[in-house]
């Protein structure tokens, strides 16, 4: 299934070893065209970690937004939220109609590995052969 958008983190899925497992698929690629990959660290503190890291750099160089720590789109009221036929998939953790913007949007939950690889494909994808 092609997609729009990625959604990595918020307060679900938004640890460091969560951005560290989208980091280390994501090094050394790009997010594919026509994808908009945005990544929500859990908390200010993970946000400084990452940042410490290295890892809020390889997300930008891979072509990812990385926003301010909190809920992103997963409410339906922040940044990221989807139009009508668009189609996401995300590390947040519900997906009924209407929750991240449209209720003609279509909203995949899946792991952080998933919505890494995911967004280099442009299509949801297995993990497994970046790991």
């Amino acid at each position: 299934k092609e997609i729009n958008q990625a959604v990595l983190g918020s307060c679900t899925n938004g640890r460091i070893e969560d951005l560290r497992i989208a980091a280390q698929i994501l090094k050394g690629k790009r997010i594919a065209d026509g994808v908009r990959f945005l990544i929500f660290p859990a908390s200010m503190k993970i946000y400084r970690q990452a940042l410490h890291e290295g890892l809020i750099d390889i997300f930008l160089q891979a072509g990812g937004v990385v926003m301010n720590p909190g809920c992103g789109p997963c409410l339906g009221a922040h940044e990221g939220i989807l139009a009508s036929g668009e189609v996401a998939i995300t590390s947040t953790n519900r997906n009924f109609k209407g929750r991240m913007g449209s209720k003609e949007a279509e909203v995949y939950l899946a792991s952080p590995a998933t919505v890494a690889a995911s967004a280099i494909e442009g299509k949801i994808a297995d993990p497994r052969k970046y790991l």
